[in-house]
This record gives C-alpha cells, structure tokens and sequence, in this order.
C-alpha cells in the first residue's frame, strides 16, 4: 500500500470529557507529531506517579487531524498505521469507534474504509492517557510516526513483505520473500508479482515473479526464493543492507512494498557462545529506556540513530530495549550502524508494578502484542533476541512458567530465526521465602556476613550493601529449583543482576545459554571477565548505556544531606543518572572507566571526584559510579583538598601537579582496572602516568580552563532535510579564551531560530532542576547544554545562542 506520513498539523488539547465539554472545549494548538503530550503538562512534586515519572503530572489528551477523502478511493482499500501511543489508544473516523489498542509502544493498523465519507473533509481523532502505569518517564501521546496507507482492492498487506535468508555460504545466500496479498474484492483474484532485490550498492542482484488467486476476503501468502551470489553479510563491523521491492499487480490495480534486510546467519550453543556468521561475537550490551532526553517521549527517527551512533562510537555492539519493543526508526539506525538487539516485550504480565499499569490489559492484548512484534522486527537483521519480560514477579510460579512457555512457543511459530530468553530477577521467584526469611531475621540472628546470613535467614544483614545483598540471595538454592521450568521454557536464560548463578546454572545444567541482559555498570571489569572466561555467558548489558528520564535519582551520588528516603531522590530530581552516556550525548566517567575496563582503550584516562564534598562520603549504592568529572577546572580556593582518578589497564600510576609528582598508587586495590589518591587542587595541569613492570605506558592531562569568554555553537554533521524524521543537533558550551571548555561557570543561555525551523527542545544533563525542555531558556550543566531544533521547510536556518552579554550564531540549509 502506498505509505504517506501523516504527522504535521494535528491539533492537540486535553481531554476532559463529553460532558466537561458541554461547559467549552479545552483550548487547542496544533503540533506536528511525533508529540510527547506529558512534557507539555508540567511537573508537580505531588504529581501520582512521583519520581517513576520524574515528577511528570499524568493526563488525558485529545488528537485530531482533517483528511481529504477523493470520492475515487471508494475502489481503495485506506488504512493508519500507528507506530505507538502512549497509551489506551482509541481511534475514531469522522467521530465512529474504529480501533483501541492499550499498548503503548505497540505498533498497530486501522481499517478506515468503514468510516470514510468519500469526496469529503474526514477527522481522524486519537484519544490517549497516562497515569501510575511506568515505573519510568514513559511520556503521553501520539510518541512515534503515524503513516496513511492506500492501496487497491487487490494489495500488499499494511504488515508489508517479509524476508528472511534461511541458507547461507561464501558462494550463495537464499532470500525468501513472502508476500501477504489481500483480497478486499468481491471476486476471486489472481495476480502477478514482480520481486527485485537491490544490493547494497543498489545494482540489481536477483529477480523472480510470483503469481497469487485469492479468494474474496481472503489473504494468501505467496513466497518466492531467490539466489544472490557472494553475498555481503551483516554484520556489526560491517553492516551490508539489500533492499525486496515487490510490485503486485499493475496500471491502476498497482501495489507496491518495499523492506531493507541483511544476510546473516545466526548460531548458539555453551561451546561457542553466540556466532554470527560463524565467528563468536561477545555481546557489548546497553539497556537503553524509550525518551530522547531534551524531546523526552517523542521518538523523532533523527534522535534515534544519533543514540545509537554515540552508543557504537562509545563501544557498545548491543542494545536492549527496556522494557518495551523498540521504534522502527531505532531498528533502522541499528541496521545501519550494526547495532545487535535485544526487542523486549513487557515489564508486567498478570501481576502489577504500579496502580494502572499494563497488567490491566495484558491477558487479552498479550497474543496480538508478540504478533505486532515480530511483524514489526523481522525484516531487520539487527534483531537476534526477543525477551518476553522483565523481572516478572510470577515467573517462579507454574502459573508463570506455563505462560512464559506459551509467549517462548507463540514467539517461536512466527519467527523461528531469532532466539528467546527471560530477563529474570531471579529474587522475584522467591519473594514468598524472603519475606519468611525477614520475620525469622527479626527474631534473632547471629549471621556475621551477608552470605552466611542469607544461610541462616539473616537477610538484614545482607541487605547492608544492595551489592552483597543480591549476591547473597541470588545464590540460594531455593531460586535454582524456582525458575527451572522458566528457564526451560526459552532458548537464553538472562539473568538480572545475578552473575553469581552464571556457575551455578551450568553446574546444575550445562547445556544451559546465558545472558546478563541487566547489570551494575560499576562492574563491568568483572562482569566482562566472565563474558571472555565462560563460553555459555554471551554478553553483557549494562544498566543503562544512555540516561533517562524517570526512576528520578536511582543511581545519584547520596551524601549526608540528601532529602529522599528509599532509592528515588525526592522533587525536583528528574533523572536516574545511571547512564554511560547523558541525555546530551556526553559520555560520563563511567563510560570512560568500561572502555579502559573491556579492553578498548590502552591510554590512561582521569577523573576529579567534586572537591566540594571531599568530607562526605557517599553512601553505597550499586547503581552509583563515583561523583567525578573529566576535569581540572573547579570552583574552589587553590589548596582545597581532592580525589583524583586514573582507569588504566596498568600495574601502578602516578599523578603530578603542574609537572611535579603528588602521587603513586597502584591499580586495582579498590577495583579492577582503577587507582585513587588524595591531593590538593591546584590550577594549571594535572597529568596521570600509567606504568607496567616499571614501563611507562602512556599518559593523559587535564588542564584548568580560564574565565569563560565565549559561546559556541556548531551543528552536528549530517544533512537536514524537510521531512518528519529529521532534526538539527546544536550542543553549545562554554569556553576560555584558549578554547577549553569551562564546566564550572554555568549560566543561562538562550536560543533564537530563525527560518522554516522551530526550537523542539533545550536542555542540560543537570540532574535535578525545575526548569523546562520547552522553554528557550536554560542553564547550562558542566558547561555545556543541548539545542535541538526541528525544520518546519527547505531553506536557511540560523539559530542564535545568547547568555551574560556573550553570542554566537550558526547556521545550515534544510534539504528537500
């Protein structure tokens, strides 16, 4: 079916209701989708969802948009194609009911031939709420693309072709296409294909046709296997695309279906891990949540292959999509870049995380949401795993492991290519008997450590440190006969936060395949070890590889005057701050410390913990990496005292002062891979120097940077076109008179944009404010901030940045 982006000019208000309405509408504006309906609302330190949704206030929202409907598309069959809305869609023609869906991030289709008045204006209108259903900033809205589909009576179906490539060597890759022809006549049909697929270089590599009788009503799927000689794999260094064109029909019954794809194969076992294209392949991995930080919910497709680049650039090979399917446009910038993915389905089935989450609608939804899935992801060679949930409390029932069995074979009937697992929290198997063990632990308990104390029931004590404690639970036997049947059931046993069962899993089954698919960043260096060292663990996935909005504070340094009680930080926190990478797209010194950690840098690299808390320790929390910065340059009196930080794959280092040595420690004591000392601050250069037997290896400094004395601007490379996907990037920092970067004299600065381009979003990595991505006004955080501006048309766009009687302009040219 002919595909048209319908995103620009729907109007938006609040929905309050057919009777509320009676009184006078909620006031409208009109806004170009993708449109993220929360951020608009507000943040409130009472809101319902509280820190969950970083304060974000919950809401109701109304979509509309006017078609124009030619009296000719009564011989054509007229569809939507929701990528996602967020959530307990309802979508009604010219004021009818015509689809729900509850699923937020599900993509859907809706008939509209029923409702169509034909050479007429027709509204499309899309109602959509949010409330205590995330335990994360989800958003609220129409988040993702819409696309208006027509077709003849005759088509492709809205789902499109699909394409897989079962047989693979050297000489020669099978390509089957499968073709969904739809009868919407009242005949019997019989129509032609044609089948071209296009090589990477777009020189036409294989043809064939492909003939289909339908009968009325009717939808048959024809397929078609085609030969391509020397293939080019995909893969995640080099990640060739084909392009399946298939033409049905022909003159005014014409329809055409288009889909990228990549030859590759995949192979898994605990002798070799997970190969693709015959070589093992370690897995990287980054969970990443759905916002796009400054655009918070709306999935814009420039956003989502700028993520994805910085997370390659950063050393990830894998992605996560936590908790929920992943946007086609992320999907498409992971093909492009060769990104591997993990799709995940749910983060509830039956029992509930929150008061109106999708536990509501899951047992009826749950079968058409696995199908939408792998509609949604199987043209796409980036996709090799399908999680079907996250840390689901019932998973260690039999009730939960049937169903998890039923979801693993649902998944399985529709795509047999790609492998399932369960990202478990395997302490939710047996959360009955940590209660038990708590009540015997208030009775009295003698346990002298977290392990022994998991023993004996002493769990308190194992709670001391959230690090301990898990692996003191995670070790119990009680979990191994707990999640048996669940693990059973799918083809990867991943496991949350739980590499003390890695051993424990292959002892009691070696034939067992496992995935931390959620892990503490701050010990990747041990859990990259066990990646290398044990075969039957295929990667790693970080927890996250990108900050987010929401679970507002959950890995935020806590020193002594911290307001929150609990994990969350208490308003205005708005970020977890459990990232590698901030919502800018600066990578954080975690990031820094992985790279050192798995291998892929050899330099030594510093860090400065804020000498403005060199007193306060911070209190343990796994989810924390040190309070340090990349920099040399603070706001303290010479000779205040300070932490400095070197990652360095090294036996010892030593860090000098303005060229003079203040310290030598070794590397590793605290953790693998890391060396601290105590100094004093003092302006000018702080260097580290890594050595080896005695050898020098290599060196890094930080040098201070002078008053600020300009703005810059620039925008990011890549082309800017006219259309819905597209964006222009503009970080903007502050700056010496030497050129360094200054990230200790924040100040406000505003954006001006003039041309057929509008200011989306501004914003900082800032943690904790209460200002708004909305505003043309924010205050920089470590001396940068991030403007993203959205073209309205083709044509010259400047955008002007202001602050403290300093400017700067820059300017680029929108495409068609």
């Amino acid at each position: 079916m002919k595909r048209t982006d319908l995103n620009r000019g729907w109007t938006f208000r609040e929905n309050t209701g057919a009777f509320a309405s009676l009184l006078g509408a909620a006031p409208t504006r009109v806004v170009d989708l993708p449109h993220d309906a929360v951020l608009a609302g507000g943040r409130d330190p009472g809101s319902e969802n509280q820190g969950n949704n970083a304060y974000f206030r919950s809401g109701a929202w109304v979509y509309e948009k006017t078609i124009d409907v030619p009296a000719q598309w009564r011989n054509r069959r007229v569809a939507l194609e929701f990528e996602g809305v967020y959530r307990d869609a309802v979508v009604k023609v010219n004021g009818a009911f015509a689809a729900q869906r509850p699923g937020g991030y599900t993509l859907f289709h809706v008939s509209l031939d029923p409702y169509l008045r034909y050479g007429e204006e027709n509204v499309i209108t899309v109602e959509a709420q949010a409330h205590n259903d995330s335990r994360w900033y989800s958003g609220g809205g129409i988040t993702r693309p819409v696309h208006l589909l027509v077709g003849p009576l005759v088509h492709i179906a809205p789902t499109g072709i699909q394409v897989t490539t079962p047989e693979i060597d050297d000489e020669l890759a099978v390509v089957e296409v499968a073709v969904p022809v739809v009868n919407g006549s009242i005949t019997t049909a019989t129509t032609d294909a044609r089948i071209e697929v296009l090589g990477p270089d777009g020189a036409l590599a294989a043809t064939g046709t492909l003939r289909v009788s339908t009968l009325a009503g009717e939808t048959q799927t024809g397929r078609r296997r085609l030969y391509i000689q020397a293939p080019q794999r995909w893969s995640t260094d080099s990640p060739a695309l084909y392009t399946a064109r298939v033409t049905l029909g022909s003159g005014d019954a014409e329809d055409t279906a288009e889909a990228r794809f990549g030859i590759r194969s995949l192979r898994l076992d605990p002798i070799h891990g997970l190969r693709l294209n015959g070589r093992t392949v370690n897995l990287h991995g980054a969970c990443v949540h759905n916002d796009n930080g400054v655009l918070a919910g709306a999935c814009i497709a420039a956003a989502e292959d700028r993520r994805v680049r910085l997370l390659k650039a950063a050393g990830f090979n894998a992605l996560r999509s936590s908790h929920n399917p992943m946007s086609v446009a992320m999907l498409e910038a992971c093909d492009r870049h060769g990104m591997l993915v993990m799709d995940e389905t749910w983060d509830v089935w039956t029992d509930a995380k929150t008061t109106d989450d999708y536990s509501l609608a899951f047992p009826e939804w749950w079968e058409r949401d696995v199908e939408s899935l792998v509609a949604k992801d199987l043209n796409h060679p980036s996709v090799i795993l399908y999680s079907i949930g996250n840390e689901i409390p019932e998973i260690g029932t039999p009730h939960g492991a049937r169903r998890a069995r039923t979801i693993a074979e649902k998944l399985r009937s529709l795509d047999s290519s790609r492998y399932v697992l369960n990202s478990l929290n395997a302490m939710m198997a047996i959360l009955d008997e940590l209660a038990q063990m708590r009540e015997q632990a208030g009775q009295g308990s003698d346990a002298d450590s977290p392990a022994e104390g998991a023993d004996s029931g002493d769990i308190n004590t194992a709670m001391a440190d959230a690090d301990d404690m898990m692996s003191a639970i995670m070790s119990l036997p009680e979990i191994t006969d707990k999640i048996t049947e669940a693990a059973d059931a799918v083809d990867i046993l991943g496991h949350n936060y739980a590499d003390v069962r890695y051993r424990i899993e292959h002892e009691a089954d070696p034939n067992r395949v496992i995935v931390g698919s959620e892990t503490f960043s701050t010990r990747i260096a041990t859990y990259w070890r066990l990646v290398q060292e044990l075969p039957y663990v295929i990667g790693d996935f970080t927890w996250t590889g990108w900050d987010y909005l929401g679970e507002a504070g959950i890995a935020r340094p806590i020193y002594s005057d911290d307001q929150a009680s609990g994990m969350g930080a208490a308003y205005p926190y708005l970020l977890a701050g459990s990232g590698d990478i901030d919502i800018l797209g600066d990578r954080k010194t975690i990031s820094l410390y992985r790279e050192v950690a798995v291998g892929l840098c050899k330099k030594p690299v510093l860090a400065v913990q804020r000498p403005e808390h060199f007193t306060e320790p911070i209190a343990p929390h796994s989810w924390t990496w040190t309070d340090s910065v990349a920099s040399w340059t603070w706001d303290v009196p010479a000779g205040s005292p300070v932490t400095v930080e070197a990652y360095a794959d090294a036996d010892e280092v030593a860090f000098l002062v303005n060229g003079a040595e203040v310290a030598r420690t070794p590397v590793g004591t605290d953790l693998p891979f890391y060396a601290k000392a105590d100094t004093t601050y003092q302006p000018g250069e702080l260097t580290v120097v890594a050595y080896r037997d005695g050898q020098e290896l290599g060196r890094t400094s930080l040098e201070t940077a002078g008053p600020v004395a300009a703005l810059k601007a620039e925008v990011e490379a890549g082309p800017v076109r006219a259309d819905d996907a597209s964006l222009a990037f503009v970080p903007i920092s502050l700056l010496d008179a030497a050129g360094r970067l200054n990230p200790a004299a924040d100040r406000p600065v505003t954006v001006e944009v003039a041309g057929p381009a509008v200011l989306q979003g501004l914003g900082s990595a800032r943690p904790s404010h209460e200002e708004s991505f909305l505003s043309d006004t924010f205050t920089t955080y470590q001396g940068r901030a991030l403007a993203v501006i959205r073209p309205t048309g083709i044509g010259e766009v400047t955008v002007r940045v202001s602050g403290d009687d300093l400017g700067t302009e820059v300017s680029f040219t929108v495409e068609p």
